[in-house]
């Protein structure tokens, strides 16, 4: 098969072009990067950490400190950083910034889908692959690299300055 020279140089600048388009989506979608933990993010983990072994309520009153759900736990140590975010984790979704998984800072919401149909549950990156949260045990420290939370995670997002 004989391919003419101006063909083949078309056909290499057209795959070269698709090429760029295609390494700019990737960059654009990763704008949101991983940042270092700063003062404030490791002050919030801390700030949560108090509360390790509270119980787990569903449907908790929001800013009750004696039981929390996952959301209104996030709402609570949010709260105590001058950031409002709304009640329920499905709301909180829709907060800040999106950040792909790959690049969690400390203090990024992380959510979940645990109903099998929709966001159901958020809990707080922590680092180090842990997260933050009120489950069913109350108020812990979970690996996010366990099977459940890997097969159950949706999306990430940064509101914290």
């Amino acid at each position: 098969m004989k391919v003419s020279k101006q063909r083949l140089l078309k056909s290499i600048l057209n795959v070269s072009l698709c090429a760029s388009i295609g390494m700019t989506a990737v960059v654009v979608e990763t704008a949101v990067t991983a940042e270092a933990a700063t003062a404030k993010s490791k002050e919030l983990i801390s700030y949560g950490e108090k509360y390790i072994g509270t119980p787990y309520l569903y449907g908790a009153v929001p800013y009750m400190t004696n039981a929390f759900d996952c959301s209104s736990f996030t709402q609570y140590v949010y709260d105590n950083f001058n950031i409002t975010l709304p009640r329920t984790s499905l709301d909180q979704a829709l907060k800040g910034q999106k950040v792909a998984k790959g690049y969690l800072s400390m203090g990024d919401l992380v959510f979940f889908k645990t109903n099998g149909y929709s966001i159901s549950h958020v809990a707080i990156y922590a680092g180090n692959n842990k997260i933050l949260h009120s489950a069913n045990d109350g108020v812990e420290i979970s690996d996010l690299s366990s099977s459940y939370w890997k097969k159950n995670y949706v999306t990430a997002r940064r509101v914290l300055n």
